[in-house]
């Protein structure tokens, strides 16, 4: 079954994090095809993209969007889902953020719900956009922060507001912990919240990431690794570059004997268009 078949998905550079941080960290399109390349044969089938300005900061510009996606695709061809981040990282708006995916309108995108769940879009906006996503069958990844961000995601849901489609959530493990640290048993409140029957990934701050992934992925979930959220291997070395976290994952898969999706696997699950 499609469904059994572990996504791992690679972020490789977030909003935050410079080269002073890493060496092998991407900032622009040239080094995330080379990235993406390498993650790819390390057993990735899913790029998370975040794109940077002139000066290295976050941005959402549609044009820098259009050029990256342009260049990695060049790179990895249809073996990658590149996903594109609508993140506000503090600095864009809801309505901002919606105007970027429907201008770029990429095969799949992450949202944060609590950023687009706002009074200025209100429950009509966020419906709308939700429709639309559905209607373009884009992979739309929720993004949920704590059992709020999925009790309000399933209310949502149970009232019609968000329509039916094959959405796909991120339980983003320790946001608000101590140093921002994850623990695998940050899992739990999730799962037992979890109702509404969607396919899950995890993501995981710090050197604690593996432990984490290895959980979900031991538990059905899917997983999301990579340089925006930590640095270290398993054995708390810093890592050479963000393949080497996927290869970990894999190794895992392998123990669990769960199959890696490909790129057409997860199109073919999510409907993607």
């Amino acid at each position: 079954m499609l469904q059994d078949r572990l996504i791992i998905t690679v972020a490789p550079n977030g909003a935050y994090k410079q080269a002073i941080d890493h060496p092998a960290l991407p900032l622009n399109a040239v080094e995330l095809a080379k990235t993406a390349k390498q993650c790819l044969d390390a057993g990735a089938a899913m790029l998370h993209l975040h794109i940077r300005d002139a000066d290295g900061r976050h941005s959402l510009d549609v044009a820098t969007y259009q050029d990256a996606l342009r260049v990695v695709k060049a790179a990895v061809g249809n073996s990658m889902v590149l996903q594109i981040t609508s993140e506000a990282a503090g600095v864009y708006q809801a309505q901002e953020q919606i105007n970027m995916v429907r201008a770029v309108r990429p095969e799949a995108v992450s949202v944060g719900l609590r950023e687009l769940d706002q009074p200025d879009i209100g429950e009509q906006g966020l419906g709308e956009f939700f429709e639309w996503l559905a209607q373009e069958r884009m992979m739309t990844q929720i993004i949920l922060y704590d059992t709020v961000d999925l009790q309000r995601w399933q209310d949502l849901r149970q009232r019609g507001v968000v329509p039916q489609a094959p959405w796909f959530l991120l339980f983003v493990l320790g946001r608000y912990s101590t140093n921002q640290t994850s623990n695998p048993k940050d899992l739990l409140p999730f799962l037992n919240e979890h109702t509404g029957g969607e396919p899950w990934a995890i993501c995981a701050f710090g050197n604690a990431e593996h432990a984490c992934v290895t959980a979900a992925a031991a538990l059905g979930g899917h997983v999301r690794v990579g340089f925006e959220n930590n640095l270290k291997l398993k054995n708390n070395l810093i890592a050479p570059d963000n393949a080497a976290l996927v290869l970990q994952v894999v190794d895992a898969a392998h123990c669990l004997g769960r199959p890696l999706a490909s790129a057409n696997d997860i199109r073919q699950q999510f409907g993607v268009n």
